[in-house]
């Protein structure tokens, strides 16, 4: 009895000390880590896709039409690797740099930016195209001096107006003759009204965050018992840069979904771009819209005071990045003071609106002079000039 009594006690043991390590563990953080086998593994041709009748044995290669894999070079992802970025190759900057230029313009110097073979479009300004890419290149690669040397371009600052003239010429801007004219994509739209608010999070990295969504969404695409619900909690989660949103394989941000945000099953390099009375619809309803124009309106009733007209001005110049002309600003006023005389009448409504997101409320607020300016500024964002970039 005393050695079973002893056995028992040195298990216990063992069962302490594995749970103190597991506890050090848990706090490391993991990545799955890919690698080679020592000796590679035979590939095979297989003769009519038969996975059990062979044709010739298969080794690591690339198109020697693009450049030459180097003798040098390990026949494996780092050789593959040094082979794309190695300067004598023509295509891998030239790729980028189109798809930086694809970002800021609407379209690439070379339209079919998903296709740089016999099949794809020639580039517009191929001389621009190959500045860009030594410039790439020569930056050591560095993606933020490329942004920031495309948009402080005289080419991109040009006015985007469209006259008849240039209608007739160069509808599609393929001459470059003015600046960019395009929708924003649908995580620029998001992250720009929570910009403009204030509550955009600036943290960098960490883990993926939930976001505003409508309940049991979730629920509904999957019948599994060890589904987990929606993570949404109050605090900066709701207010990271759009990267950082989860992402479910079975379900996308459904609000970036109605702006046409790719899907993650296959690579999309150039999206599409639909104009539906949805993506109105989002912008008019969804909480992360609401909160931002709530806040933006709370911010400029702090700035200016009662004066209204300047409140208003503010407004549209956060929201579309320019002034609005007489007529525009006539416009705004007649909308707010028939917000202002509908929320005076219904005051319970004015709370209920301003109530909408997690952030609160500032204190000794007049509820319906916020809501009244809320709704204008939420209207502003939905316009075309809102979510346009121009």
């Amino acid at each position: 009895m005393r050695e079973n009594g002893n056995l028992n006690e040195v298990r216990e043991s063992i069962r302490g000390l594995n749970r103190e390590k597991n506890q050090v563990l848990d706090t490391i953080q993991e990545i799955m880590v890919m690698g080679d086998l020592p000796k590679p593994r035979s590939t095979y041709l297989l003769e009519r896709g038969v996975y059990d009748v062979r044709g010739e044995e298969v080794f690591p290669g690339v198109p020697e039409e693009v450049l030459p894999f180097s003798d040098s070079l390990p026949r494996n992802r780092l050789g593959l690797a040094k082979w794309l970025f190695n300067k004598e190759n023509p295509v891998t900057a030239r790729v980028f740099v189109n798809r930086l230029w694809q970002m800021h313009f609407g379209s690439g110097l070379v339209p079919s930016s998903d296709d740089f073979g016999n099949q794809g479009s020639l580039p517009s300004h191929p001389k621009l195209l190959d500045w860009l890419a030594v410039e790439f290149m020569e930056s050591g690669w560095d993606i933020k001096a490329m942004n920031k040397l495309i948009v402080m371009s005289t080419t991109y600052q040009q006015s985007s107006m469209l006259t008849p003239k240039l209608e007739e010429r160069d509808k599609e801007n393929i001459l470059l003759a003015r600046g960019p004219s395009f929708r924003m994509s649908a995580e620029m739209i998001r992250d720009n009204a929570l910009a403009i608010s204030g509550l955009l999070s600036s943290k960098i990295g960490g883990p993926s965050v939930y976001p505003y969504q409508p309940d049991g969404l979730w629920d509904e695409i999957s019948n599994k018992p060890w589904r987990y619900k929606y993570l949404q909690e109050p605090g900066e989660g709701l207010y990271r840069r759009s990267l950082y949103t989860i992402w479910k394989r079975t379900s996308a941000p459904p609000s970036m979904l109605i702006f046409d945000v790719g899907e993650r099953g296959v690579c999309t390099v150039k999206r599409r771009q639909t104009s539906t009375p949805l993506q109105a619809l989002v912008l008019l309803n969804d909480p992360q819209y609401l909160e931002a124009s709530r806040v933006v309106a709370e911010n400029l009733i702090s700035d200016y005071g009662g004066d209204v007209d300047l409140q208003l001005q503010k407004a549209y110049v956060l929201c579309t990045g320019r002034n609005p002309n007489k007529t525009e600003l006539g416009v705004l006023s007649k909308f707010h003071k028939q917000e202002l005389e509908r929320f005076s009448k219904t005051t319970e409504d004015a709370i209920a609106y301003v109530n909408i997101g997690s952030s609160e409320v500032k204190l000794n607020t007049d509820l319906v002079k916020l809501a009244a300016l809320a709704t204008v500024v939420n209207g502003v964002m939905n316009t075309f000039e809102g979510y346009t970039i121009r």
